[in-house]
């Protein structure tokens, strides 16, 4: 499909995406179902016209809507309430999170930004609001995905509500319960005998058939715009600080998109002028897990080419072995005086417990993940304890049930009378 995003009918709807322009060589075009340049090959991202985002103002986005779509005015597509596709996720809690702080030895201000708390649980919410709305500009009337999980569930529902016929991919091993809340809203719903890695090269395919020319994959020939929709998780943060960045981020990776885009809020928020850079500026870290950590792996042997692995472990929503991303993510964490990390199932089930422990936030494995790589960082001096520093829970635990339960449970098994209450030690 090769139509390009229909001209604004008014000022009003105007957005303010110029074009894409090549991450690797520069290269532009213009907006459009395509996410890889012609000339070199490099992935494709938005480009923006830097005096339609001057003119926002903090009063404009806190008069908009109580989900991502107030930054409208800073994203490539959504700019007309009449022609999303979402299911206006947003604006979820930035959790103070002292108890976490205490145990792990952290002075400073530590936050939990739970993305757990988007219609289908997950950050995946923000980024399919933004693609499948580009998409239903763009013409398409089928919406799919390669997904580990979360991706699934969201484009599912997202075709759903909107009436759009989807079908996505997944790994066949993928957990039951992501299974279940992609299934469940109805569209085709495809398992292949393989890893993600496997599905996202038969998705790379497929999008070049005949069969396949209306339909918008989020995560393939509509990846541009997908991206974009995780710079609301850096714009959040920053409003909810009372219009300030923090200093420090932790952020889980699985292709290292999310990373590149929370730096890239940051850094769009501070040019034109909405917020000030910290002190010292902001410093990002990156979490994977030890079963699927090529992206760590490459800034700990000091380079920035990326060696594809066959995923393993329990983090199964970070389990992509040749990220996309990565060595933009290597870049941004390098550029910010960060670092990388990565943890083993047992210490990302701990994570999971500690987080939820102390904050009564439930995470998936990636929460996990990052909560174990936190505690690395700290007691690797990596990260400055003293430092305001804020960790991003990008899914909920609900669909990783098998990671941890058969390490909790009742803590006691009684009769119902009170001499069994006494004998069981709970009167005192």
């Amino acid at each position: 499909m090769t139509s390009t995003v229909a001209a604004p009918t008014s000022a009003n709807t105007a957005s303010p995406a110029r074009g894409l322009v090549c991450r690797a060589c520069a290269a532009e075009y213009p907006l459009a179902a395509q996410h890889a340049c012609y000339e070199c090959f490099g992935p494709l991202e938005v480009a923006y016209d830097e005096a339609a985002l001057a003119r926002v103002t903090r009063a404009q986005i806190e008069a908009g809507p109580q989900n991502i779509w107030r930054y409208a005015a800073l994203l490539p597509a959504g700019q007309n309430p009449e022609t999303r596709v979402t299911l206006d996720p947003g604006l979820t809690p930035l959790v103070s999170a002292p108890q976490l702080a205490a145990r792990l030895g952290i002075t400073g201000q530590l936050w939990v930004k739970d993305d757990s708390q988007n219609p289908t649980h997950s950050f995946k919410d923000r980024v399919v609001s933004v693609a499948l709305t580009a998409a239903k500009e763009l013409g398409f009337t089928r919406f799919s995905c390669a997904s580990t999980g979360n991706l699934a569930n969201s484009v599912a529902a997202h075709a759903a509500r909107a009436g759009v016929p989807s079908i996505v991919f997944i790994p066949s091993d993928l957990e039951q319960g992501k299974v279940v809340t992609t299934a469940v809203y109805g569209g085709d719903l495809v398992a292949i005998e393989g890893s993600y890695d496997d599905v996202n090269r038969l998705c790379s395919e497929l999008v070049e058939t005949d069969e396949f020319e209306d339909t918008a994959f989020v995560n393939v020939n509509v990846r541009p715009f997908y991206a974009e929709g995780s710079k609301t998780l850096g714009y959040e943060v920053a409003e909810q600080l009372g219009w300030r960045i923090p200093a420090q981020v932790v952020i889980p990776m699985a292709s290292g998109e999310l990373l590149t885009k929370v730096d890239k809020a940051f850094s769009e928020l501070v040019e034109i002028g909405l917020v000030e850079a910290p002190e010292g500026g902001w410093t990002v870290f990156g979490a994977q897990s030890e079963g699927c950590n090529p992206i760590a792996t490459a800034l700990h042997h000091g380079t920035d080419v990326i060696t594809p692995v066959k995923p393993t472990g329990i983090a199964k929503s970070l389990n992509i072995g040749d990220p996309a991303a990565g060595p933009y993510a290597i870049e941004a964490v390098r550029r910010t005086g960060g670092w990388m990390d990565y943890a083993n199932d047992e210490e990302i089930r701990a994570g999971i417990r500690l987080l939820a422990e102390t904050t009564g936030v439930f995470a998936e494995t990636a929460g996990g993940t990052t909560v174990a790589v936190l505690k690395k960082l700290v007691e690797s001096g990596k990260l400055d304890p003293a430092k305001e520093t804020v960790v991003y829970n990008t899914g909920e635990g609900l669909k990783t049930l098998d990671a941890i339960a058969e390490q909790v449970g009742p803590t006691h098994r009684i009769k119902p009378s009170l001499r069994a209450a006494r004998d069981a030690g709970l009167l005192g």
